[in-house]
């Protein structure tokens, strides 16, 4: 009776094993599923595409393919993005580049008033992968894992630091007997207000105190602002003043500490200027969306303690030191930071006779005096201690930019708000709009502006800012 269970039990298990064995062998011999790569695929992706898939059992066959689109809806895989550009200069036509070529050296072009950075869809091409099987749950696990190696792109503006930066604002004279008539302090501000409150951080180079009592009339030298036109200020969306300017201490040191207490008060930060010496070399440090920037801001153009530059007991502008120029930036640099130079360099006061165009200062200036008398040599020797965009917040009209070293320099952005009506040039500003990502500066976007005797600032027209811009690149060498 053993000896029968003892056999039954061996056939038994040679059953099981059998039925293992067999079991085995069919899924070994099971017919697979294969990836066909489309023609339509370039060789990079080809080759990315089968280092992912190289050790999947697929079930059912795999196509991929690769196809160029204008729009997209957030869900496709992308392996590439094209951007039209053109050069730093505006010159030469449009062509497209692969979104990481781009850099300071060229600019992305408009389509209906937007760039690629405003919206991640204007104007770009997208590459994307397409997949195609019969089984849809392997081919969502397959797209995952082709999500996850390909490269990374910013979708949208939570990912990519915008800054908006502005010339001259001086909101006296003209602006408030303007004010005085109109009675809303955010009257100068109406027409510019959503572009500029629209980035992460606006900046503003105001050159004049708050004062209670401030009266000033047209031919004034000596300038203050009616704190009614702090909601000017306020409604362009303000984060930054620089405080570099000439104009700041005119009114007296009290209306100077009480302006900066009013800015701090408001949470706007600021740089160039200070309290005392010591508080006014300080420079802004700005940490946001994984971007690192260094802000200095020094005035060149007032040398004498007192006379607007900061002093150990009174307010007023950083006045330039070499020294300590030298000592922040390359400490900012061994940060790893972005480095912004501001300068209040000395005013072009070519201007002629009556309402007309001079192009004199549209170029950089020889001051004829001081260390430093000629505007691009100095501009240029701070890019060689190390900044990474020198800009000039003197201008009372625009001036010209370039290249230098592969790094941006614009010499003058003329005036956001100002009483200036006696020139084209001196109603005109240009706001830079920098766009930075994973702490490069992926691109300066120019938007050149106008005022009249409204003194309510505005965006040039398309035709006209296009014809100023040439105006200005033509000095470009």
């Amino acid at each position: 009776m053993n000896r029968k269970r003892h056999s039954f039990g061996i056939i038994i298990t040679f059953i099981i094993v059998l039925a293992a064995v067999c079991g085995i062998m069919y899924f070994i011999n099971l017919p697979r599923g294969k990836v066909i790569y489309d023609d339509s695929l370039g060789s990079e992706e080809k080759s990315l595409l089968a280092e992912i898939l190289k050790d999947e059992k697929l079930k059912n066959d795999l196509t991929l393919s690769s196809e160029t689109v204008t729009s997209i809806d957030g869900s496709e895989l992308i392996s590439g993005i094209e951007v039209p550009v053109v050069d730093f200069y505006y010159h030469g036509e449009t062509k497209y580049i692969p979104f990481e070529e781009l850099d300071s050296s060229v600019r992305i072009t408009e389509q209906d008033g937007k760039n690629y950075l405003d919206d991640f869809k204007s104007g770009a091409k997208f590459k994307i992968i397409k997949i195609k099987s019969g089984n849809q749950e392997e081919q969502n696990t397959i797209a995952e894992k082709i999500k996850a190696r390909l490269p990374n792109f910013p979708t949208d503006k939570s990912e990519v630091l915008s800054l908006n930066q502005t010339g001259v604002t001086a909101l006296a004279r003209g602006i408030q007997t303007k004010l005085n008539q109109v009675g809303d302090g955010a009257y100068f501000a109406e027409n510019i207000k959503d572009l500029l409150s629209s980035s992460d951080l606006t900046h503003i180079s105001n050159e004049v105190s708050f004062a209670d009592d401030c009266k000033t009339d047209s031919s004034s030298t000596v300038l203050c602002a009616d704190n009614r036109v702090f909601d000017t200020i306020k409604a362009i969306g303000t984060d930054i003043v620089e405080l570099t300017g000439n104009h700041n201490v005119d009114v007296g040191k009290a209306a100077a500490i009480d302006t900066l207490k009013l800015y701090h008060d408001n949470n706007l930060k600021t740089f160039g200027g200070g309290e005392n010496a010591e508080d006014a070399k300080k420079p802004l440090e700005i940490n946001q969306k994984n971007t690192k920037i260094t802000w200095l801001g020094f005035n060149l153009s007032t040398t004498k303690p007192g006379g607007g530059g900061a002093t150990d007991t009174l307010p007023g502008a950083n006045i330039y030191d070499e020294i300590t120029a030298k000592k922040q930036i390359k400490e900012a640099k061994e940060r790893g930071d972005f480095v912004i130079v501001d300068v209040q360099y000395y005013e072009c006061y070519c201007y002629p006779d009556g309402f007309v165009e001079h192009e004199t200062c549209d170029y950089p200036i020889n001051a004829g005096e001081s260390d430093w008398p000629e505007q691009e040599a100095f501009f240029k020797h701070l890019i060689d201690l190390g900044a990474d965009m020198v800009v000039g917040t003197q201008a009372h009209q625009p001036q010209t930019f370039e290249l230098y070293n592969d790094k941006p320099i614009y010499y003058g952005l003329g005036n956001l708000f100002f009483d200036q009506t006696y020139w084209p040039g001196t109603e005109r500003s240009l706001i830079l709009t920098h766009y930075f990502w994973n702490n490069k500066l992926l691109q300066t976007e120019i938007t050149p502006t106008v005022y009249d005797e409204s003194f309510q600032t505005t965006k040039m027209s398309e035709k006209d800012a296009k014809a100023f811009l040439s105006r200005l690149a033509k000095w470009a060498k």
